[in-house]
């Protein structure tokens, strides 16, 4: 084990489409980085700029996808903590103890700690948050592409009014998530409908 800290954070946790996205984040001391912080409250210009530094300037990091499958096989909680996992194992160097954004944790190796509003407080979250963002961000925009008429690259799958209504005029595509109540409750209609 090395004394190093790995700063965890997820983004996704809440729409009803698309994957949760899960990064890790081992900082380097020796390279500061100006204007980490709680991804909600950046700019999306500002989160953009941030991801290749975090990148380059960090001694180790990882991002992990955890589908809409998985999502709806285990529950979003243990799918986020699976994928919390996974990603803490993917550094190299492996860290000594992983900080996670928020009050829950899965069993690791390494000795976990989570931190309430981690992602404000912590530089090593901050930074996990933004690339967990950037990243699932980039994926909704790839995936409006893929299933046009659902605005992805707006809401990025998050339950508002808009897709709300796109999903009730086009009915889920494939990465919609079907253990989610406002899907579940789509799918169960149409079933009643038949």
């Amino acid at each position: 084990m090395t004394g190093l800290a790995a700063g965890v954070d997820e983004a996704g946790r809440g729409p009803l489409a698309g994957p949760v996205v899960v990064a890790a984040v081992i900082l380097d001391p020796g390279q500061a980085i100006e204007g980490l912080g709680d991804s909600k409250k950046l700019s999306e210009k500002r989160r953009e700029a941030l991801f290749p530094e975090i990148q380059s300037c960090s001694l180790a990091w990882s991002i992990v996808e955890v589908g809409v499958e998985e999502i709806d096989r285990m529950n979003i909680l243990q799918a986020t903590l699976a994928g919390m996992k996974r990603a803490v194992e993917q550094l190299s160097p492996a860290p000594g103890i992983a900080l996670i954004d928020g009050n829950r944790s899965p069993a690791m190796e390494c000795e976990v700690r989570t931190i309430v509003q981690g992602d404000r407080l912590i530089p090593a979250i901050s930074a996990a948050s933004i690339l967990a963002k950037v990243y699932r961000d980039r994926l909704m925009q790839k995936m409006n592409q893929l299933y046009p008429g659902y605005e992805f690259d707006r809401h990025k799958g998050y339950p508002t009014a808009r897709h709300l209504q796109c999903l009730k005029n086009l009915g889920p595509c494939e990465i919609h998530r079907k253990s989610f109540a406002p899907v579940q409750d789509l799918l169960t209609q149409r079933v009643l409908d038949l």
